[in-house]
């Protein structure tokens, strides 16, 4: 199990604030699977929320609306290669996990895996909108536990200290980027 820290349920909104893609993962019975997904982000502070677009045709779609759970793992770029694939092929037809090598280790509140190898982890509970999930394919959770790699995620922020981890982001094509230097504002 890699290292983690552990992170306040009222800063997990954090690790979603700068938008990055996400690896949805789920899980039901035996059966687990893994996405990819350009389209999440916090929603509320206490107790902490999030929203996450699972398409309807999708094998995590099936976990998880069986499970009522599902984590979201927050990828580095030496997750991309993997990233993409994972988002370019059904559960259905592959073990995306071990087609692609994708190791996992227990979430503490939930049955869908984590991955290893990712910046930050939420693990949540569907907060069931049947009607926004029919309609729109967005799923909303509650974060019930949340951890960030210490390298990446550092006092409650994510670190941009040369030499740190940084999430990726999707802007499709098989592009990514990269997360950039911080930098501040002053506040008026």
């Amino acid at each position: 199990m890699p290292t983690r820290l552990p992170v306040e349920l009222s800063k997990a909104y954090r690790l979603l604030n700068h938008g990055p893609t996400v690896l949805v993962s789920s899980a039901h019975g035996d059966a687990k699977n893994v996405m990819a997904a350009a389209w999440s982000m916090p929603l509320d502070f206490s107790p902490p929320k999030i929203a996450v677009v699972i398409d309807r045709a999708t094998r995590t779609r099936e976990l998880v609306e069986a499970s009522g759970e599902f984590a979201l793992n927050i990828p580095s770029r030496e997750m991309a290669q993997a990233a993409l694939q994972v988002g370019s092929e059904s559960g259905r037809d592959i073990d995306k996990f071990r087609a692609h090598g994708l190791m996992t280790f227990a979430a503490e509140k939930i049955a869908a895996p984590l991955l290893e190898g990712c910046l930050g982890w939420l693990e949540c509970r569907v907060i069931a909108e049947p009607h926004i999930q029919n309609c729109y394919d967005l799923f909303l959770g509650e974060v019930v536990a949340a951890w960030a790699d210490p390298r990446a995620f550092k006092g409650g922020h994510w670190s941009f200290e040369e030499g740190c981890p940084r999430s990726i982001h999707y802007i499709a094509g098989g592009n990514f980027f990269e997360t950039g230097a911080a930098f501040e504002v002053d506040k008026m």
